[in-house]
């Protein structure tokens, strides 16, 4: 479920690119939305029930309206889809108040912003706070071509123009953006910010650490719990307490999975630690966390069997 629901109407859709969808969101009730920081995102529980993240790609100093960007998913599950083809003008949606897993450091000396596609959209957010505080500041946005690039008309207004850099490769490798002379370029003690698709920030972040920057500077946001994932899948045991099972959890598969195989009821929505339905309590061994929705307290004792591991042989939960 999305705990300190927002109670949204849906007051635009358009495309902003191919197989992109802008959606903008106000108050069902006609209050003003709650204040958000650049770099965050909303848990948005869609009229099929599933609850998906999207990041908020407006400007921050402008909170009347939530804006996302959405881009429909070669093998959406039900998200992606459903909001390009069902989702309509006047449709009534929840969601949770701001989340903020990827802030900017405002006070970096410079910032690099480097996104590819859909990642755009915690970057253009960020653009415009750092161009509100008159910061040092570089965009560099990755797409195949114009017609696949996100905003591109807000990315090429005069306002952002001098701070943005677009690279069109055409699909064609040989044409992709040299991440080893950006970084080499940037200037001293700059933060790094990226996302995109996986692939694409361990290019990025690779490149940053190769040159020697710190973790610190370096930001990334996905929505996918595998990436950068530093234990590794590893099979454990999974003892299901109230349900008197012991289920072995294979390095491929994740608990909720395997439970939902052996006829378990779990219930869960999103399948990525977003949206917190499938969080359960911990009595015994140690999680690996990869959700996105825990506190450093609730991780103490709490699970999340969508996404998360176990750091320890066995994994007792209260099931």
């Amino acid at each position: 479920m999305i705990s300190q629901q927002l109670t949204m109407k849906v007051v635009e859709k358009i495309a902003v690119a191919k197989d992109v969808v802008m959606l903008e969101l106000a108050s069902a009730d006609g209050e003003p939305l709650p204040a958000f920081t650049a770099g965050a995102h909303i848990n948005v529980r869609l009229p099929t029930g599933v609850t998906r993240p999207y990041s908020l790609c407006g400007n921050p100093a402008q909170h009347e309206r939530y804006r996302l960007g959405v881009s429909l998913a070669r093998n959406s599950r039900g998200g992606s889809r459903t909001v390009h083809d069902l989702l309509q003008v006047g449709d009534v949606i929840e969601g949770s108040l701001p989340v903020n897993h990827f802030p900017l450091n405002e006070g970096a000396p410079s910032s690099v912003l480097v996104g590819g596609g859909i990642g755009i959209t915690p970057l253009l957010a960020m653009a415009y706070r750092l161009q509100s505080m008159d910061a040092d500041w570089h965009l560099h946005l990755c797409a195949r071509s114009k017609d696949h690039c996100a905003f591109m008309t807000e990315l090429t207004h005069p306002r952002f123009a001098p701070f943005v850099t677009l690279h069109f490769d055409g699909g064609d490798a040989a044409r992709h953006l040299d991440f080893a002379s950006l970084i080499r370029s940037a200037r001293e003690g700059s933060h790094l910010y990226t996302c995109g698709p996986d692939g694409f920030m361990k290019q990025v972040l690779s490149e940053a650490r190769h040159a020697q920057w710190t973790e610190e500077r370096l930001h990334f946001e996905s929505f996918k719990p595998e990436f950068e994932k530093s234990a590794g899948n590893k099979a454990f045991e999974l003892q299901l307490a109230r349900s008197r099972k012991t289920l072995l959890v294979p390095p491929d598969k994740t608990a909720l999975q395997i439970m939902l195989d052996a006829g378990v009821e779990v219930p869960f929505s999103c399948e990525s630690g977003v949206c917190a339905t499938c969080v359960t309590r911990v009595l015994d061994g140690l999680p690996d966390h990869c959700d996105q929705c825990l506190t450093e307290k609730e991780r103490t004792q709490s699970f999340t069997p969508c996404c998360s591991r176990a750091l320890t042989p066995y994994l007792s939960i209260d099931i």
